[in-house]
């Protein structure tokens, strides 16, 4: 499954849409594919199963690609399911490959190896996160600013609780753009806004913000859309154009206030 060996015809892990984008933002996307590889036969599971919430984050790849040409964006996404390997989890977490997603049991997932986990690892995993690191590390050696924005969407009902949030703004111990994102979107007519809703942002239950984001002292954020609001192309433009509009006016908020260098 490696991205520089594709003889095996399986998609490569990780995609970037605007490489040559020339904004501050960088915007990924740890569960915007659903791919599995053909070999494992959908891990036991059924198609619908394969194209519910509990395979990928539904939308949000398309959301991001429209990101990616209103803001100028950079965009890396991962293609393949969340099932095979979570890339928002440590690797050694218990919930990075999981046997039961929500309520379903994934039987291809059951009584894994070692060995069959360090590969999945290996194939998926390490080369999105690399490709992330090889685009901030980019950006620093040109003296360039980054903005990370990380971009999830959640079920409406999870484990039979409706979730009334349009929104969520996640942070863990840096709240700079995340308070500033808040404001923007509270200001909108209409819009049910989470804060550190449905999830939160933790080292125990995440990878992207804290090892891409905290480490590097990057102004950053994580942003949930309910799925129902994504799930077709015109909520997908909508949404699109409101971060498109939005997003900047909260990092300008930082920069006026001094919190950015």
């Amino acid at each position: 499954m490696n991205e520089s060996n594709r003889s095996d015809g399986e998609p490569p892990p990780f995609g970037v849409e605007n490489a040559a984008g020339a904004s501050p933002f960088l915007i990924v996307a740890d569960h915007a594919g659903r791919y599995l590889p053909q070999r494992l036969e959908q891990l036991g599971l059924s198609d619908t199963q394969c194209r519910s919430h509990i395979a990928w984050d539904i939308g949000i790849g398309a959301v991001c690609a429209l990101m990616a040409t209103g803001l100028d964006a950079v965009v890396i996404r991962q293609n393949y399911s969340r099932l095979l390997i979570d890339c928002n989890r440590m690797p050694d977490s218990e919930e990075s490959i999981l046997g039961v997603s929500e309520l379903t049991r994934v039987p291809g997932n059951a009584g894994l190896s070692q060995s069959r986990k360090a590969e999945r690892v290996r194939d998926i995993f390490q080369p999105y996160h690399d490709r992330i690191t090889a685009e901030l590390d980019r950006r620093r050696d040109g003296g360039r600013p980054a903005v990370l924005i990380a971009m999830h969407s959640f079920t409406p009902v999870f484990k039979g609780l409706a979730r009334p949030w349009h929104v969520g703004v996640l942070y863990n111990r840096d709240a700079r753009l995340a308070q500033a994102v808040l404001e923007v979107l509270r200001a909108e007519a209409g819009l049910v806004v989470g804060d550190n809703e449905p999830y939160t942002v933790s080292d125990a239950t995440d990878y992207t913000i804290p090892v891409h984001g905290e480490r590097r002292d990057l102004p950053h954020v994580a942003i949930e859309i309910r799925q129902d609001l994504i799930a077709d192309e015109p909520g997908q433009r909508t949404w699109a154009a409101l971060l498109v509009r939005l997003l900047p006016q909260a990092y300008r908020r930082l920069i006026g206030a001094g919190m950015v260098g």
